[in-house]
């Protein structure tokens, strides 16, 4: 247990280094001041333009995919790997906890992004076969709709579900790992919900291929 509460502290505390934040640092602007105020990659892309927006994904990428990709194997001086955690669970448990950290960074008070970008980076290191799935339905939603809080809800969702009905023998504990994140995510696009609710959230009125450009859309 001593193996795992490090490896998801580890973890929690690599996926606290927000990108937007980390650039905004450095370019002297606190994205959370600007646009929607959340410090993710589509408020950044909006406000910040597209290479401040690249290097925030960047990092957010990177952050999702080194804890699952290299903590699980990684020696602890003092500490031998404890024969009853599972690799698999070790390594969703620390791409996990990365995802939590981006969210709740605690080295910028707790406010961070929506988890999107750090979900890719750990996908790339659990789950690499679902990256073309959930991206197809990310974009197939985000023409339609223009709604780019729906896109990643919906493909967050679709992740789990096309593992499960792939039925690959040893998916089950991927498939429960991706359903519990799928509902974090969704959670943390509650404010998203709220706004199509009321017809208040902005559109991509530009990748859209039915969508009429208002002048009181921000795009």
């Amino acid at each position: 247990m001593l193996e795992l509460a490090i490896k998801l502290l580890l973890s929690y505390l690599l996926g606290s280094l927000n990108g937007s934040l980390i650039i905004g640092k450095f370019s002297g602007v606190d994205i959370r001041s600007v646009g929607s105020g959340n410090a993710g990659g589509t408020n950044a892309l909006r406000t910040q333009g597209v290479w401040f927006a690249l290097g925030v994904m960047v990092i957010d990428v990177a952050k999702g995919f080194l804890p699952a990709w290299l903590f699980p194997s990684l020696g602890l001086p003092g500490i031998p790997p404890d024969p009853e955690i599972s690799r698999t669970w070790l390594m969703l448990g620390c791409g996990g906890a990365a995802v939590v950290g981006h969210c709740y960074p605690v080295w910028f008070d707790f406010a961070g992004g929506k988890g999107a970008a750090t979900t890719i980076g750990m996908l790339i290191a659990v789950a690499p076969g679902l990256l073309l799935p959930g991206l197809a339905v990310f974009a197939g939603t985000l023409v339609l709709s223009g709604f780019v809080g729906l896109a990643t809800m919906l493909s967050v969702t679709a992740m789990p579900l096309v593992l499960w009905f792939r039925d690959e023998p040893g998916s089950e504990p991927t498939v429960i790992a991706l359903s519990l994140l799928a509902l974090f995510i969704i959670y943390m696009h509650r404010s998203n919900i709220v706004r199509m609710a009321r017809g208040e959230e902005n559109r991509m009125r530009k990748v859209m291929l039915f969508g009429r450009r208002r002048r009181n859309d921000r795009d």
